[in-house]
């Protein structure tokens, strides 16, 4: 049986392991009836794989590129009894993993730690996306997370001055406390994979009238500083941004081919460098739309499939509703429930209802046009695999370990 080893980003594979693939299989075998016009054909009774859990809209950090920042600090939160009661709801239709992240700062949740323990004792995968101002709650329950389990850090910078340009921090936080405390997180639990997030910024980039901290020249030194600080891994992205009108995500929206190239050929050279000062015991991870920057095909990844699949296993539970994409996180095309849609088994099934209605009528070819998509691999290996000829018997599984979408 294939193995899922150092592939974060490979979703196809993923939905090919032993626990996944028989919805894969369910789920082919629905759409092939759909575009048969098969009256008789049902969306297959699962819930999402994995889900991305907003507990908060409320975040500390002002950061100025933040990809969320019109829907954070709204006053709205996820209440513990509605969150366990739709975990509960999920788990029964086969959730898998749950992502504490975006749409706010989950640590400052007031029930963060009791939700952790919840997600755990549930014997669900839990990975936790932080700014790291409040490691001390994630400490309070690193006891109780497993191999596989992920703890990131939004750090962006590896300098001082940077720091506090990207992020605005409140109350003397500083980048060495914030790597400290990770530091001492990681050593109260060696299981725990340990990740340094940084979204690599560059000259030019104008959010909210103001022009961004550039960050490219410190790729290098980010490397550095992740190793001296026990992280098993670091991830570069590249800065994304919200367009006016539509709220959608997209990176160098209108197209420059020029400055494109000058962007490139920077980044390009800080991540040689940044790879010559690594070690093997720790991984530098690019992005999908970064590796798309890099290999100069970031136009491809806007070349969507008319149907998203992605949707059917992995959605967004927010405050502000339940959303098919985290690329439409608070936008009103990617809503498809309240957030009471998980409830209990009778809101699974409207929430159900309206994601086969998306599923169906959400042009992403159309909509997603600008948006450089994290599942457009998946997204055309599953149409490829629908529109062959292939039987859904012939799709090969892969070992479980990684149920992270």
């Amino acid at each position: 049986m294939e193995k899922l080893r150092e592939r974060e980003h490979d979703f196809s594979a993923k939905l090919r392991q032993k626990s996944v693939v028989e919805r894969l299989r369910q789920y082919i075998t629905w759409q092939r009836a759909v575009r048969r016009s098969d009256d008789r054909a049902e969306l297959p009774p699962f819930g999402p794989v994995s889900i991305n859990l907003d507990l908060t809209s409320a975040c500390n950090f002002r950061c100025p590129h933040c990809v969320d920042s019109g829907i954070i600090n709204t006053g709205e939160a996820l209440s513990l009894d509605a969150i366990k009661q739709s975990i509960d709801t999920l788990q029964k239709k086969g959730l898998l993993s749950v992502i504490l992240i975006g749409g706010g700062e989950p640590t400052v949740h007031r029930d963060f730690e009791e939700i952790v323990r919840f997600i755990r004792n549930r014997g669900l995968q839990v990975g936790i996306a932080t700014n790291g101002s409040r490691l001390e709650r994630v400490e309070a329950v690193a006891d109780l997370l497993q191999e596989g389990d992920w703890l990131r850090l939004s750090l962006d910078a590896a300098r001082e001055d940077t720091f506090h340009k990207s992020h605005r921090p409140a109350g003397g936080i500083t980048l060495r406390g914030i790597l400290r405390n990770a530091q001492r997180v990681k050593k109260a639990n060696p299981k725990i994979s340990l990740g340094y997030s940084y979204v690599i910024v560059w000259e030019g980039i104008h959010m909210g009238g103001h022009e961004l901290a550039s960050n490219v020249g410190e790729v290098p030194e980010a490397v550095e500083k992740a190793r001296e600080y026990s992280f098993d891994y670091i991830s570069f992205k590249p800065c994304l941004l919200r367009l006016e009108g539509s709220g959608k995500e997209s990176l160098f929206d209108p197209p420059d081919p020029a400055r494109e190239a000058r962007v490139i050929s920077g980044i390009r050279e800080s991540l040689l460098e940044a790879q010559a000062r690594s070690d093997p015991g720790m991984k530098i991870l690019k992005s999908v739309n970064l590796q798309a920057m890099m290999d100069g095909k970031l136009h491809e990844l806007k070349n969507q499939p008319v149907t998203c699949h992605s949707q059917f296993f992995r959605t967004v539970l927010a405050p502000s509703g339940i959303f098919h994409c985290p690329a439409f996180r608070g936008v009103p095309q990617g809503r498809i429930a309240g957030d009471d849609g998980y409830l209990d088994e009778e809101m699974f099934g409207r929430t159900q209802a309206s994601l086969d209605a998306s599923i169906r009528s959400f042009d992403a070819r159309r909509e997603c046009s600008v948006v450089v998509c994290f599942y457009h691999h998946v997204n055309w290996w599953i149409e490829r695999f629908i529109e062959s000829p292939r039987d859904v018997s012939e799709i090969e599984v892969v070992q479980d370990n990684n149920f992270f979408l």
